[in-house]
């Protein structure tokens, strides 16, 4: 039997600065303590090693995601005390600007630890990220973290093949308007149907555009889809798709709304799918990638299915039972 794999687990502390207002807000500071809480009491604490040594993203690693002007607008709201930017979900708070650029810098630093020999790399942050466009915050989204770390990856480090992979209940916009038209950064997102699902984006006709066309895979599951649909599509198409790219480095758009009791999708996945999420992203690292794997939190809003989600998925990647 295989040893099983260490996780390295970012956060940091001053992400629960970003208030989101309360009132219901889906994307609360409470999700980050039911993970740190199931991970802490259960079987993988011997496994996962916690760090918050992470600066927060500089904007030149920001602008190639991003437009400056954004980046302005966006601190300048944050500072002035104003409640959101752009859209009344996207609550912000005067700490919000320095968490999101935390959030950011911590898969930059994921990065940096796996080009210095570390394999599995879990970031619990917050805001997300994956709505995030280039000169707009959406879907409580400000920055683009997997976009950001991506670009990192390819630049700082030379890894210039890699793989996004996107299973968040909802389809990632702005890592799709990120590289749609490059041929070096293949995008596969599995999403609730966008006739359904916020934000309307990932149709499977939506491929990629110039010499990106065909590095984009979107597939869009109706309502209700648990399971087995997903798991076909993963052994099938998604696993065909890794095989003929062949990528450098493997980033995972971890969310964990498409949970049958998280109301935030009509999808209906059980905790045991994220553990064969994890099993098989582990199995396309060790294959392609040398073990290299990002994984970044997004969406994932039920706080109980949340915390068993990324449990089950941890212990996926890390090749325990739990």
């Amino acid at each position: 039997m295989a040893e099983p794999r260490p996780i390295t687990l970012i956060t940091h502390p001053r992400f629960f600065d970003h208030d989101t207002g309360g009132h219901g807000h889906p994307e609360m500071p409470g999700r980050l303590t039911a993970i740190a809480g199931r991970l802490e009491g259960g079987p993988l604490a011997p496994l996962v090693t916690s760090t918050a040594e992470i600066k927060p993203a500089e904007w030149h690693q920001l602008t190639p995601c991003h437009d400056e002007t954004y980046l302005y607008r966006f601190e300048e709201a944050a500072l002035a005390g104003r409640s959101w930017l752009d859209h009344p979900d996207n609550q912000l708070s005067f700490g919000t600007y320095e968490a999101a650029l935390l959030a950011a810098g911590a898969g930059i630093a994921g990065i940096d630890l796996l080009e210095s020999g570390t394999r599995t790399v879990f970031g619990a942050v917050r805001p997300p990220g994956h709505h995030a466009e280039q000169g707009t915050a959406l879907g409580f989204c400000f920055l683009n973290n997997v976009a950001v770390a991506a670009r990192y990856w390819q630049q700082q480090h030379g890894r210039r093949k890699i793989m996004i992979i996107d299973w968040d209940a909802h389809h990632g916009n702005g890592i799709q308007a990120a590289f749609e038209e490059d041929p070096e950064v293949f995008y596969i997102s599995l999403h609730e149907h966008p006739t359904f699902s916020f934000p309307g984006t990932g149709w499977a006709e939506d491929t990629g555009s110039g010499a990106g066309r065909g590095t984009t895979l979107n597939l869009p599951l109706p309502p209700g889809t648990g399971d087995a649909i997903v798991l076909a599509l993963l052994r099938g198409r998604v696993a065909s798709a890794i095989e003929r790219f062949r990528p450098d480095g493997l980033i995972v758009a971890a969310g964990f709304d498409g949970a049958a009791e998280d109301d935030m999708s009509g999808l209906s996945y059980s905790p045991a799918l994220f553990r064969d999420l994890g099993r098989l992203t582990a199995a396309w690292a060790e294959q392609y990638c040398q073990g290299r794997v990002l994984s970044l939190l997004e969406g994932g809003y039920h706080l109980e299915s949340l915390a068993r989600g990324v449990e089950a998925y941890l212990g996926g990647l890390a090749g325990v039972e739990v």
